[in-house]
């Protein structure tokens, strides 16, 4: 494994500076390096998927993400990579997606939406109800959302609701505590059970400490 961890990174050292400037190239260069890219992952582990996020600022770094596309088995691969990789000035590597920390422009209602293709959400309207079971860590859950009839057949819906979640939660506690998402019409009357989606890792902080108190 040591072996494949070193067949990765010295591909990505000897092509960083394209990968980093990739907005720059043609787009038959986009496609080239990224397969590639692909390529040598799915070598050292099938499976594992990237995301790179560019700087709005030049001179900050570009981050590498490594996803196990939320397969806890994977999780180990993903850590070990990122443990081997090199330290560079103007790139960070990251071991799986990691929860994001606007959670107070989503309170507000001011976070920028999600633009999916022909879909635009803002987790701020999402709400949920949970589905506990006895014996069970993971929960089933429902989200609404107000616009669900109108994108019920849009098969991006799913992928771009579980992007969101994955951006509240972190990759790694989604996939320890969520096992089934299916998704609703928003009531149109006010119901005092539904949940803000902002507030899903408060939920499952209270419900984790509550069986560990009964333990």
């Amino acid at each position: 494994m040591k072996n494949k961890t070193t067949h990765f990174w010295t591909w990505f050292l000897k092509h960083k500076n394209k990968l980093k400037n990739l907005m720059n190239l043609s787009n038959k260069e986009q496609k080239h390096y990224l397969f590639w890219l692909d390529w040598h992952l799915q070598f050292y582990f099938p499976g594992l998927e990237y995301i790179i996020v560019f700087p709005k600022v030049k001179k900050k770094k570009t981050q590498l993400i490594i996803s196990a596309s939320g397969q806890q088995e994977l999780f180990n691969m993903v850590i070990e990579l990122e443990k081997t990789a090199p330290r560079l000035w103007d790139w960070k590597f990251t071991a799986l997606i990691q929860p994001r920390q606007d959670i107070d422009d989503m309170e507000a209602g001011i976070d920028e939406p999600y633009i999916f293709n022909d879909i635009t959400l803002k987790t701020s309207e999402l709400k949920f109800i949970p589905f506990e079971y006895d014996g069970e860590k993971k929960i089933d859950m429902i989200v609404y959302l107000k616009n669900f009839t109108i994108y019920s057949h849009n098969k991006n819906l799913p992928v771009l609701i579980n992007i969101m979640l994955q951006d509240l939660l972190g990759e790694k506690l989604m996939a320890e505590n969520i096992n089934f998402v299916q998704l609703a019409q928003m009531p149109e009357q006010e119901n005092d059970e539904l949940i803000y989606l902002y507030d899903l890792q408060y939920y499952l902080d209270e419900i984790n400490a509550k069986r560990i108190s009964k333990q």
